[in-house]
């Protein structure tokens, strides 16, 4: 936590998403199974979602099983489900006051899994200092091609015009209707892309890049992304001159 000096608390990102790497090459490093990588980096979402809520984050999302992570050895994605299960437990969320979301194709998810995600939600739907969602199942193309053909059966249904449609109109659609957009993504593990995740969302997100494998990026590691947020300059498409007016 020796970044805490350096962040301006009045100024921290609203909604962090985090794209979670390396939890397998942490694994083979230290000549374990895949598996101990996604056990250990559970510990650190546990870690990272303290101290978000203590820093006044109020959205964190998290992308834990991508659509294309269908493709990935049974036994991967079985101990993968059964840590979901296992640690998704109301009282992290209790006692750090957070909600709990989940988005993604909950129709590929087993049956058990999806109706402990639901009790977790009830659960914890009164909760209100941060909102803690997991992208399960998810992609970007999935989510747009959803809200693209629910746009479509309005169409079809004469409930909507097509020159009704707005940007607003898709924003309504997407599985992330409930939050804002991010103002930072962080990526750990060394890769520099966003493998389909919040594409439309993401717009206008500051993008941050590590090497730190996910089980080992800790609160200073976070901190460190969040003082690097505040260094910058948001224009949204202004002159630095404009962006000083304000």
């Amino acid at each position: 936590m020796s970044f805490n000096n350096e962040i301006d608390v009045a100024r921290v990102p609203r909604h962090v998403a985090i794209i979670m790497d390396g939890n397998g090459r942490w694994a083979k490093a230290k000549g374990l199974p895949r598996t101990a990588g996604h056990q250990e980096g559970v510990e650190t979402v546990k870690k990272i979602t303290e101290e978000a809520v203590r820093l006044g984050v109020k959205y964190l999302t998290l992308y834990t099983f991508s659509t294309e992570n269908w493709s990935r050895p049974v036994p991967e994605i079985a101990a993968l489900m059964g840590l979901i299960l296992d640690h998704l437990e109301d009282a992290i969320f209790m006692k750090n006051n957070v909600r709990f979301r989940a988005i993604g194709d909950m129709s590929r998810i087993p049956e058990i899994v999806q109706e402990r995600l639901k009790e977790c939600m009830r659960h914890t739907a009164g909760n209100d200092a941060m909102t803690m969602v997991i992208a399960l199942s998810y992609s970007s193309r999935w989510e747009l091609t959803q809200a693209m053909r629910r746009i479509a059966c309005e169409v079809k249904q004469n409930t909507r015009q097509p020159e009704q449609i707005t940007e607003a109109t898709i924003q309504e659609h997407l599985s992330t209707n409930f939050m804002p957009d991010p103002d930072l993504l962080i990526r750990t593990g060394g890769e520099f892309r966003i493998s389909n995740y919040l594409l439309w969302q993401c717009a206008y997100t500051e993008f941050y890049f590590c090497d730190t494998y996910w089980p080992d990026f800790d609160e200073k590691e976070f901190d460190k992304a969040i003082a690097d947020y505040q260094a910058r300059e948001r224009r949204f498409g202004k002159t630095s001159e404009q962006v000083a007016i304000k």
